[in-house]
């Protein structure tokens, strides 16, 4: 009987790190881990020699920041995607890369599984297992957090402990953590309870606004066609832009989002983000469209946006609506070029200009001066015309619209 040989998504973390030698003894099963560089940085340190000492056979470490900025965080980028009109979707935009990494990996090495750790009331498990699903229908999926004998977080450090797992998660500080270029995602411990306002522990890239500097910061983003190219007029790849509104945003406090999110099994949660170059790109990009952009376009973009966002969050990146989606919105941008100038202080953005040779803002139009060009008494038959099905509603049906008189 052939042995089984099982590619592990492995961050590093508690749950993987356990998963390791869980998988091994429950399916005398050869051990392959695959790591996706995607900006983390605290797990991934040394992390193939944690894998292999862990009790993998071999372990696959891809860099995959490039990829994962160019080809998935601009597409949420340019589709204005935040989930809830909040969330940058960080860890949401990352799981379709890392599925795909998997699958291509285990075809590679002729794998009969591909195992996860997720949970089994979390998001990441159906992002996973819907995008892995659709890319190798024929690969059969395990995720041991659904089937285990732990029932609870601490459980695990003490497996972890017993057979000598490293991990750098302990019962002080049993936070779930995931993290990459785009942002931090934080969850467990303290913050499950909705009273509770999150200590300064759960945060790693942002600094408590009230500690931020006295001095504000003035930045100037430039894009083409939707995407940003430089930060104050240096062009940079993708990458180091984002890596440095990191770090400017986070010693700023800017970026931090206390959320309580639906998640895609029907559940409330409640999450933490840090995501300080993510939240700076959509505000600026956001005021860039509003002046390029057409008002019927950007309108219909709105009701867009929440739709690709919600496709984002629940796993359906590798669907025909997404890719229609991408199109359209890849077609809106080409007239999102210009300069976006920010201003971040004590956690606040503020947006101090923008300037666009594509700009559709009038200034002639839009004067209250002796300079004004707009043509006022094309107001009156506008109105009219505008208002002429409802008064015609109101004329022939007595439609009051559920509303008393205010007088006697």
């Amino acid at each position: 009987m052939k042995k089984n040989k099982i590619v592990v998504a492995y961050s590093g973390g508690l749950d993987t790190s356990v998963m390791v030698k869980w998988l091994h003894d429950k399916y005398d099963a050869e051990i392959i881990t695959v790591t996706g560089n995607l900006g983390q940085k605290d797990e991934i340190e040394n992390i193939e020699q944690k894998a292999i000492a862990t009790g993998a056979s071999k372990a696959y470490v891809v860099n995959l920041q490039k990829e994962f900025i160019e080809d998935y965080a601009w597409k949420a980028l340019k589709g204005g995607a935040l989930y809830e009109g909040e969330y940058p979707l960080a860890t949401a935009v990352g799981r379709p890369l890392l599925a795909k990494l998997m699958v291509d990996i285990a075809k590679k090495e002729n794998a009969n599984i591909i195992a996860h750790g997720c949970t089994g009331k979390g998001n990441d498990q159906v992002r996973f297992e819907v995008g892995m699903k659709t890319l190798a229908p024929d690969i059969d999926i395990i995720a041991p957090l659904r089937e285990w004998e732990f029932k609870s977080r601490e459980e695990e450090i003490l497996y972890a402990q017993k057979h000598n797992i490293p991990t750098s998660v302990n019962l002080e500080k049993p936070y779930s953590i995931d993290e990459n270029l785009w942002g931090i995602a934080t969850e467990c411990g303290i913050l499950e309870d909705t009273e509770e306002v999150p200590p300064d522990d759960a945060f790693q890239m942002t600094v408590n606004p009230k500690d931020a500097p006295n001095e504000a910061e003035t930045i100037k983003i430039t894009f083409e066609k939707g995407i940003p190219v430089k930060l104050d007029g240096i062009e940079m790849s993708g990458q180091q832009i984002v890596a440095s509104l990191n770090d400017i945003g986070g010693k700023h406090g800017i970026g931090r989002f206390d959320i309580i999110e639906n998640r895609v099994v029907g559940i409330k949660s409640r999450e933490v983000y840090e995501a300080p170059a993510a939240h700076i790109l959509h505000t600026a990009h956001i005021q860039l469209e509003k002046l390029t952009m057409d008002k019927d376009t950007f309108r219909y973009k709105q009701n867009a946006s929440n739709t690709y966002a919600n496709l984002i969050y629940d796993g359906f990146w590798f669907t025909p609506l997404f890719e229609g989606l991408t199109a359209f919105f890849n077609s809106i941008q080409e007239r999102v070029s210009g300069d976006i100038v920010l201003e971040l202080y004590k956690g606040n953005l503020t947006v101090l200009s923008r300037t666009s040779e594509n700009s559709l803002y009038s200034q002639e139009l839009a004067t209250y001066t002796e300079e004004d060009a707009f043509n006022h008494k094309d107001a009156e038959g506008f109105i009219n015309l505008l208002s002429l099905p409802h008064q015609v509603i109101t004329k022939h049906t007595s439609k009051t619209y559920g509303l008393k008189s205010l007088v006697d």
